[in-house]
C-alpha cells in the first residue's frame, strides 16, 4: 500500500501512532497520509484499531507516541450521537452547531450559517425534518442528521464512523453521493466502514489488523 506525499495535497499526516489502553497496545506504529479531494476509506477485522485511528486524527485522542499533522478545519461525525436524548433540540438545532464551528465562538448566525445549514439539511433529504425533536428519530435519521452537522461545518477534513450502517438502501445511497460530492469539492474525506459499496468507492483504503497497517 503506498500514500500519497506531495505536501500540496496532504489533509493530515500520522507518524509512528501507538496508543495503548490499559497496557494492550490499540494502534501500533501506525503511518498513515490522508489525501485532499480523494476519499480514504479504514477498514479490518472488529477490534482492529479503526475507530481508534479515527479520534487520533479527529484530535479527540492522544497518541501516547508518534505525531499527528492536519491543516485545515476538522468536522467529526461519530457514529452514534453523543447528545442526551432528554434535551429538547431540534434537528435544526443539532445542524446549526456545524455552522457555529465555522463562525467561532460568541458569533451570531448569519445568512451565510443558515444558508449553509438549510443547504446541509437538503442534500441529506431531511429538510422536512428541521423542526422536529432530535430524539423523535430513527436511528438513521439521527446518522443523516450528524453528517448533515459536519456538512456545515465546511470542513476540509471530513471524518465519519461508520456512516452507512444500518441505513436502508436508499439512505446509503443518498450518504454515498454527499460523500462524493464533498470528495470534488475539494475535502480529505475519511470513514470508518465495512461496507463494500464505501469500500469501492475509496481512493485509497487503510486496511488494519491487531492496531497495525496491514
Amino acid at each position: 500500500m503506498s500514500f500519497p506525499t506531495q505536501a500540496d495535497t496532504t489533509a493530515a499526516r500520522l507518524t509512528s501512532i501507538n496508543v495503548s489502553f490499559e497496557g494492550r497496545a490499540a494502534l501500533s506504529a501506525v503511518d498513515a497520509d490522508v489525501r485532499a479531494g480523494a476519499l480514504t476509506v479504514i477498514t479490518g477485522p472488529n477490534g482492529a484499531g479503526k475507530s481508534t485511528l479515527l479520534e487520533v486524527l479527529a484530535g479527540t485522542r492522544a497518541p501516547a507516541s508518534g505525531t499527528r499533522i492536519v491543516s485545515g478545519a476538522i468536522a467529526f461525525v461519530p457514529q452514534r450521537a453523543a447528545i442526551p436524548m432528554r434535551l429538547p433540540v431540534s434537528v435544526n438545532d443539532v445542524v446549526s452547531v456545524g455552522a457555529w464551528g465555522r463562525l467561532g465562538p460568541w458569533r451570531r448566525m448569519d445568512s451565510t450559517a443558515r444558508g449553509l445549514v438549510k443547504d446541509s439539511l437538503e442534500r441529506l433529504d431531511i429538510d422536512v425534518l428541521a423542526r422536529h425533536p432530535f430524539a423523535s428519530l430513527s436511528g438513521g435519521q439521527q446518522q443523516r442528521t450528524l453528517l448533515a452537522q459536519g456538512l456545515a461545518r465546511k470542513a476540509d477534513l471530513l471524518l465519519l464512523d461508520e456512516p452507512t450502517t444500518g441505513l436502508d438502501a436508499a439512505s446509503s445511497l443518498r450518504i454515498r453521493a454527499v460523500l462524493r460530492e464533498e470528495v470534488e469539492r475539494g475535502a480529505a474525506v475519511v470513514c470508518v466502514s465495512h461496507d463494500p459499496a464505501v469500500i469501492a468507492d475509496a481512493e485509497y483504503t487503510i486496511r488494519l489488523s491487531d492496531g497495525r497497517v496491514a
